[in-house]
């Protein structure tokens, strides 16, 4: 069958499926469970009008538990056992307890990942923030503005793995006396007469390297949302600083930024959770070689090419708890801010 048809099918069996299991349930609730009708009717009506909400949660509940809820619970139990092949074939988990979390902490792969993270955190949210904030501020006086905030924008719309790509690219070297395709390396021999660089070789730096990737992609998100919330602030507050004598700079650091201070933070928890499971970047671009490896793609390594599931699953529960105080944190705020 064609794939498209194919595509048309599933679409069609998928929004059918959820029309149907609607209206259905909703004929059972009324009709045979709560029928509306007797000396109990008025009862019966509230009570299905308490349950009524269950039946519309229940698909997305059952997605959650099974695409969220299930895979944390058999991650945490993986990290807690051992698996072994027996020479039938069959497979087996033995409880170890801690002793994968273990073996990890006395991995130097590990270190040098945790390390790395915290890099990146530091690095990569502050300057796709202050980026963002910045292309923010100047494309708004500009008559051209929406046309630049598209340019800036536009690498949100490249998968990371392609942003990757792009970028190993203008890193890339070519033997001396030949021609740099690779933009940082032609300006590089241009301007010194020196020999081309293996940036990407070149330890510590190339981490950094590795971090631009992420901010040209995140600068255009924090532009977006920042942009929004400096349009949102209150003409008068502006006029009066300017009749009071205030210059640009102050008018943006000490009447703007106090005013858009909780969006900011927003733009920059958001960031802060893509960068603690940042992957694809630095597994097409260095595989965590030449010390650049991260969480993720130590986690990655450990499952699928050691297949060692009891230390990658552990990984995966350190990335969960530094990803879920952010997350617990976000989410208060959020609920703060509805109230």
């Amino acid at each position: 069958m064609n794939p498209a048809i194919q595509g048309l099918l599933t679409i069609a069996i998928g929004v059918g499926g959820c029309l149907s299991y609607f209206y259905f349930s909703n004929q059972i609730l009324d009709k045979v469970v709560f029928p509306a009708k007797g000396p109990n009717a008025g009862k019966n009506i509230n009570r299905a009008n308490l349950v009524r909400p269950w039946l519309f949660l229940l698909p997305a509940l059952l997605a959650l538990g099974l695409y969220l809820a299930y895979p944390v619970v058999e991650t945490i139990r993986l990290s807690l056992t051992s698996r072994e092949t027996l020479p039938d074939g069959t497979t087996v988990y033995n409880f170890v307890g801690l002793a994968n979390y273990v073996q990890m902490s006395g991995d130097p792969k590990f270190w040098e990942a945790l390390v790395n993270n915290m890099f990146w955190l530091i690095v990569v949210p502050a300057m796709s923030t202050a980026f963002g904030l910045l292309a923010a501020q100047l494309t708004d006086r500009l008559s051209w503005g929406n046309i630049a905030k598209s340019l800036i924008f536009m690498p949100m719309a490249i998968s990371f793995v392609g942003a990757a790509v792009i970028w190993k690219l203008v890193y890339d070297a070519r033997p001396p006396g030949t021609e740099q395709i690779g933009v940082l390396n032609a300006i590089y021999v241009w301007l010194t007469g020196n020999d081309p660089q293996q940036w990407l070789t070149t330890p510590f730096w190339n981490s950094f390297l590795l971090m631009i990737v992420l901010i040209w992609i995140q600068t255009g998100f924090a532009m977006v949302i920042l942009s929004a919330a400096l349009r949102g602030i209150p003409e008068e507050t502006i006029e009066a600083a300017i009749v009071d004598g205030a210059n640009p700079f102050q008018i943006f650091f000490k009447i703007k930024m106090p005013q858009i201070a909780g969006t900011i933070v927003v733009v920059w928890t958001t960031i802060t959770l893509v960068v603690l499971k940042v992957f694809d970047i630095v597994f097409a671009m260095t595989n965590g070689q030449w010390g650049t490896q991260v969480l993720a793609n130590y986690m990655f390594n450990q499952l699928f090419v050691a297949r060692d599931w009891g230390v990658g699953s552990a990984s995966a529960m350190i990335i969960m708890l530094l990803v879920t105080p952010i997350l617990y944190w976000n989410v208060r705020n959020a609920r703060k801010e509805m109230r």
